[in-house]
């Protein structure tokens, strides 16, 4: 049985393909090789989607659309996407129109975090103009461009869409020694809310996903984890002792597939009236 089977007393044991009704939806999940996009695109796959898994790791998106079909079947696809780059997304674009005929689902998932103070008197991990051009070409400028992209080929198809954007609770909470990801990730929330504002009349609907401490992504590198470290003064294993000491009152990180679920459950028109906000994945987690 499927991870994601669910008993309904009326209708008995039904499988989440059945009920969200993806089968032959076509996805594109940006950063979709590795981490969070990953499991998204599994989870996709998983109920019968078709997806194209863009990223700028070309053979890490190629090797994942090959996983895919051998896991799940169907049809899924990969394309090399630098999001920060309007021709490349263009070429993603072009690319699902021509291998699928049409985009239903947009995952604005690409992101990158690079830990820096504001200012560090020993100037070993200082924030620069350059990191941060970095990061909010990736995390901003590529959720505008891709949504853009993405937006006209839905409306001009007439059949509407969905974009979900990826945020983060450190977009409404703040983070030592993040604060540039931090602030990019605060930009997702109100981008969502105005986009779904201008593209409801149209049948879009644009809806976020904010997740807090998950298990180990490729944002978790050795080298994030020693700078995040340094920022915050202790050492990376006082570092790990306070994710498991967070604040989570469900007690434990989260699971990369339990961000996926959301993810498919708001591709869907199961979440058909659930426009304009940003839902929380974090176990509860605050700052308290």
């Amino acid at each position: 049985m499927s991870r994601f089977d669910h008993h309904d007393l009326r209708f008995g044991v039904k499988n989440r393909m059945s009920w969200l009704d993806l089968d032959e939806k076509v996805a594109i999940v940006t950063g979709g090789a590795c981490g969070i996009g990953r499991a998204v695109c599994d989870g996709l796959a998983e109920v019968g989607a078709k997806v194209v898994v863009a990223d700028i790791d070309e053979q890490g998106a190629k090797r994942t659309a090959v996983e895919l079909k051998k896991k799940f079947g169907g049809d899924h696809i990969s394309v090399i996407a630098d999001v920060t780059s309007k021709g490349s997304v263009d070429a993603m674009i072009r690319t699902a129109l021509d291998v699928f005929g049409r985009i239903d689902i947009l995952v604005n998932n690409a992101g990158i975090n690079i830990p820096r103070l504001l200012v560090d008197p020993a100037g070993k991990e200082e924030l620069t103009e350059k990191i941060w051009d970095k990061v909010v070409a990736v995390n901003q400028k590529g959720l505008f461009l891709c949504a853009q992209a993405a937006a006209r080929v839905m409306i001009r198809s007439g059949s509407g869409g969905v974009i979900i954007n990826m945020a983060s609770e450190s977009g409404m909470e703040g983070s030592e020694g993040q604060s540039v990801y931090a602030g990019t990730k605060a930009a997702v929330y109100n981008l969502t809310r105005s986009w779904a504002k201008e593209l409801g009349r149209h049948g879009v609907r644009v809806v976020g996903v904010a997740p807090g401490i998950l298990e180990a992504t490729a944002l978790r590198s050795d080298e994030y984890e020693r700078a995040l470290a340094y920022t915050r003064g202790i050492t990376v294993e006082e570092l790990h002792k306070r994710y498991k000491k967070a604040s989570i009152p469900l007690g434990r990180s989260g699971k990369l597939s339990e961000v996926a679920n959301v993810v498919c459950f708001l591709a869907s028109a199961r979440s058909g009236y659930i426009h304009g906000t940003v839902i929380n994945v974090s176990g509860g987690k605050t700052r308290a």
